[in-house]
């Protein structure tokens, strides 16, 4: 009766995800408004993505509630990311993409991940080798998705964590945060051209640079010629978190470049998530807390009623935030666990998908929840900083950045937060 049963169970997971693969071909949806994300965009599902090839090996092995997770994963539309190859691979690659899209009537999101120097040669280091050999890749990412509907996510890490910020010796003269700056303005200038791209900078996320600093920051790196930004790619922090500080940053990019005559130029003086009661009232507040506390941001939530009031529709920038992995919100180890960093980006243990992917949020400025991470992939062999090669959260050496680790997506899909199910 048991065998019967099991069987009975891996047929549905199979029909299941049979039909999640059939509909996602097949099914088509009016067409997105050129060049912008709008609440009807409809994005694309790659019925052979990682998480469909797992339901299939689980489902083999006698894994039913695995493998019907796994199909549910696979129903919802997650990014692809190109991190390398030449400026023909990667053109033919992202062609092959946005036609399959384009076939379905579907929006793809694609992350360009190649800036020179990126992740100053942390777990995801690499890059192209120079500037030129980026800007050709960038030329040929485009091309690729010519004319058709895409959505691109732009250099994750890649504004927050400038060559500056890699440590005194990295970039002593500043060329090399020039350079990135103007690759990532070259990018979203080169992107945007395309009648039917909407683009989003990233901007790290809600616990990492301060509003004034990422404001100023985007505007560096030409956040005026791209949709929007984009926060929390590859991180755990809550939704509403990053939601109210991506409305900080646009309403300071606001206040420093529209706003009052004496602020202009001035993103410094904008309140920040690490604001409190203890700053002043008006003028430069500056970080008056050492970390983002959210029991302090009704200070920073009234600095800007004062200082910006509701700036005119239209006038600030949109966002998009990363819900991949945040259902639990973000890991805090046990106190005193780890006596240096812990890493806690890295592989954080015992999270959950989040909110599912829409670009109908109901979010004023929040223009879509997407999976930019994709679900299961690890972030690289984490050690916590104990000095060892072994991550203690797992008690094994964690996969290279990148590479697909099919326990991190199961919990992933057991912890969801709304409970994982069908995309339909």
């Amino acid at each position: 009766m048991k065998t019967r049963r099991l069987r009975r169970r891996a047929a549905a997971v199979l029909a299941s995800l049979t039909a999640c693969v059939a509909l996602t071909a097949t099914q088509a949806q009016a067409a997105p408004v050129p060049g912008a994300l709008t609440p009807a965009t409809k994005f694309y599902v790659d019925p052979h993505s990682k998480a469909a090839k797992q339901a299939v090996v689980d489902f083999r092995n006698g894994d039913i509630e695995d493998a019907a997770n796994m199909a549910r994963l696979a129903s919802w539309p997650q990014a692809e990311w190109f991190t390398e190859g030449t400026p023909e691979e990667t053109r033919t690659g992202v062609d092959h993409l946005v036609r399959r899209a384009r076939a379905v009537h579907r929006t793809p999101l694609l992350v360009a991940y190649n800036v020179p120097g990126r992740d100053c040669t942390q777990y995801s280091s690499g890059g192209a080798a120079s500037s030129a050999a980026y800007r050709q890749w960038i030329d040929a990412f485009a091309a690729g998705i010519g004319d058709s509907g895409a959505v691109v996510v732009v250099e994750p890490d890649g504004l927050a964590l400038l060559p500056q910020d890699c440590g005194p010796a990295t970039d002593p003269t500043g060329a090399l945060t020039a350079a990135r700056i103007a690759d990532l303005t070259y990018a979203v200038r080169t992107l945007k051209a395309k009648p039917r791209t909407a683009v989003y900078l990233d901007a790290g996320n809600v616990q990492w640079r301060s509003v004034g600093d990422m404001a100023q920051r985007l505007l560096d790196a030409g956040v005026r010629y791209a949709d929007g930004f984009a926060l929390n790619v590859s991180n755990t922090h809550p939704t509403d978190h990053n939601a109210r500080y991506g409305t900080w940053i646009a309403k300071c990019m606001w206040y420093a470049t529209d706003g009052p005559e004496q602020a202009r130029g001035h993103t410094d003086w904008c309140a920040s998530q690490y604001y409190s009661s203890a700053a002043p009232n008006d003028g430069a507040p500056g970080n008056s807390v050492s970390s983002a506390d959210p029991a302090t941001w009704r200070w920073t939530d009234a600095w800007y009623d004062r200082n910006t009031g509701t700036p005119p529709a239209g006038e600030l920038r949109h966002f998009v935030i990363d819900t991949s992995r945040n259902g639990q919100g973000a890991w805090t180890p046990e106190p005193g666990k780890y006596s240096g960093d812990p890493e806690a980006w890295c592989n954080a243990p015992g999270r959950g998908l989040g909110p599912r992917p829409t670009a109908d949020t109901g979010v004023p400025l929040v223009d879509a929840y997407l999976w930019i991470k994709i679900p299961g992939e690890s972030d690289g062999s984490c050690t916590r900083n104990t000095g060892g090669t072994i991550d203690p959260e797992y008690g094994i050496v964690d996969p290279p950045a990148g590479t697909w680790w099919p326990d991190q997506a199961h919990t992933l899909a057991r912890n969801a937060v709304p409970r994982l199910v069908f995309n339909r």
